[in-house]
């Protein structure tokens, strides 16, 4: 048998039946049995429930929220609902999450993680009253730590409350990410450099427009983020197994609603229809969308800095990105934008999560959506690749980005989409003559004027002064 965790196992075991029969539990273990069916049945991604601490936390809450309201209907034996609850305390602390092993990616709709939570509070709140593991006569797995639920109910509350708290850690670190272009861009504010249309030179601007802009985008993911979260508030504890609420009293959902919020700290409201929101995925559309959104930004963004630091010598080069490591096994000197590309695979993965995350909530049938679990290991795995990848690019990268300044300028003097600036006060078919001629010739627009006898040399140098190209203003007289 896979020791499933880090230390030594002891050889001692005890014996825990399901209905499939009996099994040897090395008594090291606070899951049990069904868990174990779960270990064997399902190596699909190997990353475990224990790769989301989140996530734990959260069944916790769930199970707490659920042991208070039982305990107040006169369901549960108070010492049991106690201890229960010490054991979930104790899940929040970050104690005994190794023994969340179940495989993310699951059959069953989310059973094997209930189960694998409702062993581990079991099993550790026996040992609070006294008794050993597996001395489930004191305290059940399902007759006690799951009473008045279904996985249909507990499994979706405490992902939708563990989505809420990874989201806010996401804003975070999209928050840091905007503080770190704001600071480019008044870094660069004085830079003039030539903006592109289609690859192509268009009409100057500063390079800190440019990184206030990655800034301002960004920050409209704020917004959506936010709202979109909040479509996790409403849960559907009490719904038990469809939705109808058998095997929970008539008041219980509320009364669990009401200590979850408590728990928790969230504004959780019970759902309307307990019907529709135990079959319903649409939250889980929506945040999915939201962070695809954020991904393609960002890379949208790494791929114009990838642009704007090529070269060094025959690239654009108008700004240095910090060299993290040697870009070649071949090429001495070589040094590639490896932190902007790896947020640009980080953003093709969120991208394809949300289109199984999509496929996953169409697949739903009737009451149920079994496919929740890779619904779920999508939405984690986004988020925590997205914070990750947020963090790597401010750290090694924006915050230490350089200018070359001359280059910037350079190119706007030598482009022919100076001549756009110019426009206004040569006419069009003048600019366009010019640019024509710089075309044929190769000399800069700048010269051509003077050369033309079109412009002063004192008329032109006050059109071309960095703080009248690169916003509205009044035509110079």
């Amino acid at each position: 048998m896979e020791n499933m965790l880090n230390g030594p196992l002891s050889g001692k075991t005890r014996r825990e039946h399901d209905l499939l029969g009996e099994m040897e539990i090395p008594v090291e273990y606070y899951f049990g049995v069904q868990t174990m069916r779960a270990v064997e049945n399902f190596h699909i991604s190997r990353v475990r429930l224990n790769f989301f601490p989140e996530f734990i936390r959260a069944l916790a809450d769930v199970k707490q929220g659920a042991a208070m309201a039982n305990r107040e209907l006169g369901l549960l034996d108070p010492k049991i609902a106690d201890a229960i609850i010490a054991a979930c305390g104790e899940l929040r602390e970050g104690k005994l999450h190794e023994h969340f092993v179940v495989d993310m990616v699951q059959g069953g709709a989310g059973t094997s993680t209930n189960m694998n939570a409702n062993e581990v509070i079991a099993n550790r709140a026996l040992e609070l009253l006294g008794h050993e593991k597996g001395e489930y006569a004191y305290c059940h797995p399902n007759n006690h730590v799951n009473l008045s639920q279904s996985t249909n109910d507990a499994y979706p509350t405490a992902t939708r409350i563990a989505l809420v708290r990874s989201i806010e850690k996401l804003i975070a670190a999209l928050r840091e990410l905007i503080a770190a272009f704001h600071a480019k861009g008044s870094e660069f504010a004085h830079i003039i450099k030539m903006g592109r249309t289609q690859l192509q030179d268009a009409v100057p601007m500063t390079l800190g427009q440019e990184f206030e802009a990655y800034a301002t985008t960004l920050t409209e993911e704020i917004a959506r983020l936010e709202t979109n979260m909040t479509l996790f508030y409403e849960i559907n504890m009490g719904a038990t197994a469809i939705g109808t609420g058998i095997n929970a009293d008539p008041d219980y959902a509320a009364l669990c609603t009401k200590h979850l919020r408590e728990v928790t700290g969230l504004p959780l409201v019970e759902a309307t229809n307990m019907i529709e929101a135990t079959s319903d995925t649409g939250a889980y559309i929506m945040n999915s969308s939201a962070q695809k959104r954020l991904a393609v930004k960002l890379s949208k963004i790494c791929n114009d800095l990838r642009l704007l630091s090529s070269g060094p010598r025959c690239g654009l080069n108008e700004i240095n990105l910090p060299p993290r490591q040697p870009g070649s096994s071949i090429m001495p000197g070589k040094v590639n934008p490896v932190i902007p590309e790896v947020v640009n695979q980080v953003a093709f993965r969120v991208i394809g999560n949300d289109l199984t995350v999509t496929a996953a909530a169409e697949a739903g049938q009737l009451e149920l959506n079994v496919m929740e679990p890779i619904i779920i290991h999508s939405l984690f795995e986004s988020i925590e690749m997205l914070i990750n990848a947020m963090n790597t690019l401010r750290e090694k990268c924006i915050v230490g980005i350089t200018a070359n300044e001359e280059v910037c300028r350079r190119m706007v003097y030598n482009s022919i989409g100076l001549v756009t600036a110019l426009n206004p006060y040569l006419g069009y078919e003048t600019s366009t003559m010019l640019a024509k001629e710089a075309l044929q010739t190769g000399k800069g627009i700048y010269d051509l004027v003077l050369e033309h006898k079109l412009m002063s040399e004192e008329e032109l140098h006050k059109v071309l002064r960095p703080e009248n190209m690169v916003k509205p203003r009044k035509l110079i007289k």
